[in-house]
């Protein structure tokens, strides 16, 4: 099988064969991505990926409803948990972005018809070549950057959010080559 080249160790892998890039219109899903992609700045994708499993316990299996009613005890409580990044920033930023999630839910009905509604409810089919080709972010991740930041996101800057776009099938980079690419464009 033919893969993006980033997709090397086994855990890199395993998910660029399950996960990457297919599109998800599950709510907890898309809440789980949001979550990991603000816990991955300025870390690899596989450290978050190994700490996965502490994220999904310390966050209550990413039940949004759940994770706003985390008080600041919990947090501390969490803060303590090696199964996580200990960044209290990001955390933080968890318990207040389940809010914000829980908000723009009871307004659009979902969050991911919000979510969606940045690449008019389809993904976008990209073409490229090499790994390098792929951008760090653009004008779409621009815009849901913004409009999350405004909704009181955090964690949430353009280029994670393209990341999130690339997670979740928003986009799909799958690199030309890759065997993957065309199984989910069509």
């Amino acid at each position: 099988m033919t893969r993006c080249t980033w997709a090397k160790t086994p855990a890199m892998i395993e998910y660029h064969d399950r996960e990457w890039g297919r599109p998800s219109h599950d709510d907890r899903h898309l809440f789980e991505f949001l979550i990991l992609e603000g816990a991955q700045a300025g870390l690899s994708w596989e450290t978050i990926l190994r700490k996965r499993e502490g994220y999904r316990k310390a966050f209550r299996d990413f039940d949004p409803a759940k994770v706003a009613r985390i008080t600041p005890a919990g947090v501390e409580k969490i803060l303590r948990d090696p199964g996580i990044v200990r960044n209290r920033a990001k955390v933080e930023s968890t318990v207040s972005n389940a809010r914000a999630f829980l908000t723009v839910q009871k307004e659009f009905g979902s969050f991911a018809k919000f979510i969606w509604s940045f690449v008019d409810g389809k993904p976008i089919v990209n073409k490229w070549r090499r790994g390098s080709d792929l951008p760090a972010q653009t004008d779409r991740s621009e815009t849901m950057s913004k409009e999350l930041r405004k909704r009181g996101f955090r964690f949430v800057g353009p280029t994670i959010c393209y990341s999130f776009m690339q997670a979740v099938g928003m986009v799909n980079d799958h690199l030309i080559e890759c065997d993957w690419h065309d199984r989910l464009a069509g």
